[in-house]
């Protein structure tokens, strides 16, 4: 591909010469890192439940073929195309969602799974990006056509994926959206009134989750009394974490020497950069919190000269909701937050996770494509 010359106008030549290059290295940097993580992280895990040591690492490679597929395939589109996908995807996955609610598989007190033909899906995930190219598309669509109640129609989708989503319950990923879709609210104008009421309404939906969901209290009390946790607490898995980060130091004690992943059953997938720690030390942990800056501040800079309100609200929701979920995973395996059951992009094992990001991911590389004179519309 790189033979490519510029003149070649080919579908592939095109895409070759207008997607950002220096986004698609560091996506791609960050599937090789997950892959090592994984080979380091999963071998333990898997015998702890008596599988074959690669059990782990071969589904993640088979998950890797429709991820970079998917990743390619989706920064192909155009914006039109992008719109259109986002809203099948969209609509697909909420009655998925909704389906989680009567069929759904219960997984440590939270029904968000669904078993299709013995693989394990969370709908959620694809909710996630989707909903935020969809939601700009109602903004944008008002931005261009006052008489458009696109404001509403997002208000609306809003409220139903919160109400779905509390319903599993999934009190992280109702904040992630909330944060996404606030995001994209506050560039097309929102007003003080609704931010104050915004904030208010999430210190309140806070407290109440606190008090009504056990898996949410027991997940703040930990980490508000770290004295109180036992052995098989959400406290244990923390220890172990911080444990990891102080053995590993600076270099780390090597690759294959960590101890931790004997202990963590989230080893491979919500406690995979304590992986990193110990064994690659804090060298690496800082690579990887690099490699995510570059990207969301890559893809931001392509955003400045930017003129398509869609485009501009489509990216920076789905470069929000990327963000955070790094902070988020990050943030929880270094006890700054209560845990919270959210994978590192690309990095750590989840099929569904790993999908769901690669169509994220192509939209923001199809949505930020070079595109000299193109109008198309919302």
């Amino acid at each position: 591909m790189l033979s490519l010359a510029r003149t070649n106008t080919s579908l592939i030549g095109r895409w070759w010469w207008t997607v950002d290059r220096w986004t698609l290295a560091a996506l791609l940097l960050l599937i090789f890192m997950g892959i090592l993580l994984i080979m380091a992280a999963s071998p333990a895990v898997a015998d702890q439940h008596h599988w074959s040591s690669f059990h782990f690492i071969k589904k993640h490679i088979i998950f890797l073929v429709p991820t970079l597929g998917i990743l390619i395939g989706v920064s192909l589109l155009s914006l039109s195309d992008i719109k259109r996908f986002a809203l099948g995807v969209f609509g697909l996955s909420m009655i998925a969602l909704l389906l989680t609610s009567f069929m759904g598989v219960e997984i440590k007190g939270a029904c968000r799974w669904l078993d299709i033909a013995g693989i394990s899906l969370q709908p959620s995930e694809f909710v996630k990006p989707t909903f935020a190219v969809v939601s700009a598309l109602m903004f944008s669509k008002q931005q261009n056509n006052s008489s458009f109640p696109g404001n509403l129609i997002s208000m609306a989708l809003y409220l139903v994926v919160v109400t779905f989503l509390m319903l599993q319950p999934d009190l992280g990923m109702t904040a992630l959206i909330t944060v996404m879709w606030f995001s994209q609210f506050f560039l097309v104008g929102l007003p003080l009134f609704w931010i104050f009421s915004a904030a208010g309404c999430g210190i309140a939906g806070l407290v109440g989750a606190y008090l009504l969901f056990p898996h949410v209290t027991r997940r703040v009390d930990h980490f508000l009394y770290p004295d109180g946790g036992d052995k098989f607490g959400d406290r244990y898995q923390i220890n172990q974490s911080l444990d990891a980060f102080m053995n590993g130091g600076f270099i780390g004690k090597g690759p294959g020497e960590g101890t931790v992943k004997k202990y963590l059953p989230d080893a491979h997938a919500d406690f995979i950069f304590a992986v990193a720690g110990e064994e690659f030390g804090m060298i690496l942990c800082l690579f990887l919190v690099c490699v995510f800056a570059f990207i969301i501040l890559r893809c931001f800079s392509r955003l400045l000269e930017e003129r398509n309100m869609f485009v501009v609200l489509s990216v920076t929701g789905l470069l929000v909701q990327f963000g955070l979920q790094a902070v988020i995973n990050m943030a929880s395996t270094l006890n700054l937050i209560p845990t919270k059951g959210m994978t590192l992009p690309f990095i750590s094992y989840g099929g569904s996770s790993m999908i769901a990001l690669a169509i994220g991911m192509g939209m923001i590389l199809g949505l930020t494509r070079r595109r000299i004179g193109d109008h198309d519309g919302v």
